[in-house]
Order: structure tokens, then sequence, then C-alpha cells
């Protein structure tokens, strides 16, 4: 069994690691509201419970009795059936909680053993209560993926149990652990595969054993899952740009246009002051026609991976000052929409590009842009900007 949860572990984390995309930014991810990303699973199972003893796993108190290693008729573990539904909801990509009831039924295995007239009596129905801590492990090592299928979440937990039996009515504590595997069937469902165990007080199995079985300690489950978890509400987690590449990329491209602006500016000085220094016409009337060509650096809007909406609409403030200019002069514009190559296919990528020019040219328009003086081209998928996430962007330029 442990071999078996060792080589599902490298397997899972081997996949993962091969469907990353940027390793810059795997990890980061903006904080959701309290109400994201809760969930509620509902699972079938199958249980084989065992009475713990002092020797080994298997070993038991009944063995001094000479009924063999296990309590249980012809030396098998009883079995049965059960259901469990759990709410949670995750913290980061990593972390996650969720409470989870399971009513269950023990089966008949226990029901016939008798020696020296001492009633021993399994617990048909039981009803347990755990609280539990999920570990993401593909997200916590391989950095959250949206479209990740198989997710890899080991759990601890403690709680509490009630039986229902009619010798072993009671009540107790127990512990839980276990790995949960989602496959993820859309954005709302997930299949569940779910291999857990239970650690029970020793009143689980047997509360009415007396004296003779003082050796026997705790109570033993391995539980088998199969369900569905379904997202509730608003899921998932947005990747944060890189702010500091941004807004070092935005104060370039400002510098630039000042720049240009400033050289424009002495240009159209220098002409007026070789106009103002030239001798007067004699003979006839001289018209002179002086032709200003407007000259201003390309602006850069950002978008998030995927998406077609501004990373911020603080992008649209260095627009501004070239629609003003564009305006005022009747210009030409030039649109030009890009996409990270390194991620999603070609064809993906030129209809992202299309989109993201298309949101752009919507926005100049509301600036006052009339719409016969853009032209829009979509570049698709490109590498040209480090990192990679500055390529998925709009230009934006007087022609």
């Amino acid at each position: 069994m442990k071999k078996f949860f060792l080589m599902l572990a490298v397997a899972s984390l081997s996949l993962n690691a091969m469907a990353q995309e940027d390793p810059t930014e795997k990890y980061s991810v903006a904080t959701n509201s309290f109400w994201s990303n809760w969930f509620v699973q509902t699972n079938v199972n199958w249980n084989s419970y065992w009475a713990g003893g002092t020797n080994h796993l298997f070993s038991s108190p009944f063995r001094k009795f000479g009924l063999g290693s296990e309590p249980w008729k012809d030396g098998k573990h009883p079995t049965g059936l059960g259901f469990s539904v759990a709410v949670g909801k995750w913290f980061t990509p990593g972390l996650g909680l969720r409470t989870k009831a399971n009513l269950g039924w023990q089966g008949k295995a226990f029901k016939s053993i008798d020696f020296d007239k001492i009633p021993v009596e399994g617990t048909p129905f039981y009803l347990t209560v755990n609280e539990q801590v999920l570990f993401n492990l593909s997200n916590m090592i391989c950095g959250y993926n949206e479209t990740r299928v198989w997710n890899f979440i080991p759990y601890l937990g403690a709680g509490v149990y009630h039986t229902f039996g009619k010798h072993t009515k009671g009540n107790g504590t127990v512990l839980s652990a276990g790995i949960l595997n989602t496959f993820r069937l859309g954005k709302v469902v997930s299949l569940n595969l779910e291999v857990g165990y239970m650690n029970y007080d020793k009143n689980f199995l047997s509360r009415n054993i007396e004296a003779g079985l003082s050796a026997h300690k705790r109570d033993h489950q391995l539980t088998v899952e199969v369900g569905a978890t379904f997202n509730l509400g608003k899921t998932g987690w947005k990747k944060t740009p890189d702010v500091d590449a941004i807004k070092a990329l935005s104060q370039g491209q400002i510098d630039a246009l000042n720049a240009q602006l400033s050289d424009a500016q002495a240009e159209n000085a220098r002409l007026k002051n070789m106009l103002a220094n030239q001798p007067k016409p004699t003979a006839a009337t001289v018209q002179t026609v002086t032709e200003t060509k407007v000259v201003a650096a390309p602006v850069s809007v950002f978008f998030n991976i995927g998406q077609s909406k501004f990373a911020s609409q603080r992008e649209l403030q260095n627009v501004s000052a070239l629609t003003k200019i564009a305006k005022e002069n009747n210009s030409k514009i030039l649109v030009t929409g890009y996409a990270d190559s390194s991620t999603g296919s070609a064809k993906y990528n030129q209809k992202l590009s299309q989109k993201r020019a298309d949101a752009v040219v919507a926005e100049l328009v509301k600036m006052g842009i009339k719409r016969e003086n853009i032209e829009v081209k979509a570049a698709g998928g490109v590498d040209t900007l480090t990192p990679p996430l500055n390529n998925r962007r709009a230009t934006i330029e007087i022609k």
C-alpha cells in the first residue's frame, strides 16, 4: 500500500510539472474574497474494519481465546457500505479546510462471536464528523493551473463519532488521514477517488467487551470512496501580473513619448526662426505653407493570461495622451493585438490577439476617435518581450 501511494504521488507531480506555463509566475495569484472557492462533495464508500491489538496492525486480544489473529468469522475483516457529504473552502490554491460527515454500516461480521459467555457485537450503524485540512500538493509544488486535470490532495483531520448498536450505543473520538484525488470534468464538477484511514477509540467496534480483553486498544477503518465535487459560486484564482515589469515598461514609453514631443517642439521652433529671418519678397507675394507631422511613440496596454480585459484600468491613462494628439491632428491610428506564444495554440492566440485589439478599439471610440481613423491588426502569439507576460498586450500608435 505504501509503495502504491508513493508511485501515485510521483506520477501526479510528474504530470503536473509537464502541464505548467511560465515558471516565473506559477505561484503568484490574487487573494479572493471569503465567499470564493467553496465546494460540496458527495461520495459512496466501501469500508473495512479491524480491532487493534498490542503486537501488530492486524493482531487482536482475541488470539488468547483461540479465535486466531482476527476477531471475525472465517478470518475476514468485517466490511460495510456508507455515504459521506462534505462542505469546504480553499483559502489558497494549496491549502483548504472541509467538514466531512460519514454515515456507515459495519456489516454483520461481529454478531456471531461468543466465548465464555462474553457478548461481542459489532456496531451496525455509525456517524462520524471530521474537520480535515487539505493539502493540494499539485498546486503547492507545481504551481496553480486552473485547467489541471488531476489534483493530488493528502489530508489530516480529527473529529467525533456516534454509534447506534443495541449494546454499543455511544460516542467517542476519531483521527483521520488519507489521499483525495480529483479529476476535472469541467469548471463546476470534478470526479473524486479517495482512500482514507480512520483511527477510533477502542469502543467503536466492541464497546461491551469486558475485562478479559484489556489488551484491546484502538479500532481501525480503511475507506475507499467514489463521488463528485461541486464548486460553488466564484472559483479559481487570478494570476497577478508582474506589476514592476509593467510599470517599468510603461514609464519607458512615457519617457520616449515626452522626448519625441520635445524634439518636435524644438524642430517647430527652428522652422519658425528660419521663416522669421528670411528676406522679404520684393516682386511677388510668396505664400509659405508649413506642414507639421506629429510623431508619437507607440503605447501598450496589458492583459491577464487568456483574457481580453485590461489588467488594470490605469493602463488607459497612457492612451489618453496619445488620443488627444490624434484628435487635434485628425491622425490615423494603428491598433495591434498580441498574445503570448508560450501559452495556447497558434489558432487560439490569433483569436485572442484580435479580441484584445478590438477591446482597445472600443475604448478609443469612447475617447472620441473616429472608427474610420482606426486600423486594426492581430499579430497572434509572439515572444518578442521578456518576461513572457509582457507579450499579452496591444499597442496603439499614430500612423
